[in-house]
C-alpha cells in the first residue's frame, strides 16, 4: 500500500527510514509508521509512547541517551522543524558493530527517520534554531535506569560538526559520565573504539 524505502546503515539493526510522501498545492501529505508495512521488513512495530523536543537555540546537543537493561529503548526519530545532526553509538556488547558510531542529517526537507535499535547511545546536535524533534519509544522510561555519555568523549570522537565548540546541554548531559567509565561500569571489553586506538579497560 505504501512505500517505505529502508537502508541498512553501518551498524547492525540501524536504518534509516524513507516515509512515503503525497504532495499537491496545499502542501504535503506524510505516512510515518505502517504496523503491517513495518511488520513485513522485520522493523519496530509496538510503540507504547510518542515524544516530542523543542530546542528553541542552535548547537543544543541532547544525549548521548540511554536506558540499562531491562529498560532498554528502541526509538523511530524523526526531525520536524529546523535540522539536526543525530548520532548512535552501538553499545550492544554481543554485536560486531559494538562501539562504532553513525551520524545522520535529519530535517523536514528529507523524509525520513531513523531507527536506534534498543542498546544504542543516541544523542543529536541542532543545527539551527527552533528544532523540534518527534520520536517514538518502545519501553517505558526509567528515572532509575536511565543514563548520559558524554557527547564529546575523547575516545568515541564522534563526528559532530567543527562548529560544536560552546555547545547547550543540560546540566545532566553536562555530568555525563565517560565511555570508558561505562564501560567499566558494564564489565565490558573492547578491542578497539571509532577511532581505532587500542583501549583497555
Amino acid at each position: 500500500m505504501y512505500k517505505f524505502e529502508i537502508e541498512q546503515l553501518a551498524l547492525q539493526d540501524a536504518c534509516l527510514i524513507r516515509h512515503p510522501v503525497f504532495a499537491d498545492d496545499r502542501g504535503r501529505f506524510s505516512v510515518t509508521s505502517h504496523q503491517a508495512e513495518f511488520a513485513a521488513r522485520s522493523l519496530q512495530t509496538e510503540w507504547i509512547q510518542e515524544n516530542e523536543s523543542f530546542s528553541r537555540d542552535a548547537f543544543t546537543v541532547r544525549g548521548l541517551h540511554a536506558q540499562h537493561p531491562p529498560f532498554e529503548q528502541a526509538k523511530l526519530v524523526r526531525c520536524v522543524a529546523g535540522s539536526i545532526l543525530d548520532i548512535i553509538v552501538d553499545a550492544r556488547q554481543d554485536s560486531p558493530s559494538f562501539g562504532h558510531s553513525v551520524a545522520v542529517e535529519l530535517s523536514p526537507s528529507q523524509p525520513r527517520m531513523l531507527f536506534v535499535p534498543r542498546g544504542f547511545l543516541h544523542g543529536f546536535i541542532t543545527l539551527e534554531p527552533d528544532c523540534i524533534v518527534n520520536y517514538k519509544v518502545d519501553g517505558e522510561y526509567s528515572p532509575e535506569h536511565d543514563f548520559s555519555v558524554a557527547w564529546n568523549d575523547s575516545e568515541l570522537a564522534l563526528d559532530w560538526p567543527s562548529e560544536a565548540e560552546n555547545v547547550i546541554l543540560s546540566e545532566k548531559d553536562r555530568n555525563a559520565q565517560s565511555w570508558r567509565d561505562f564501560l567499566r561500569e558494564n564489565q565490558f571489553r573492547v578491542a578497539h573504539t571509532t577511532t581505532g586506538r587500542e583501549m583497555s579497560v
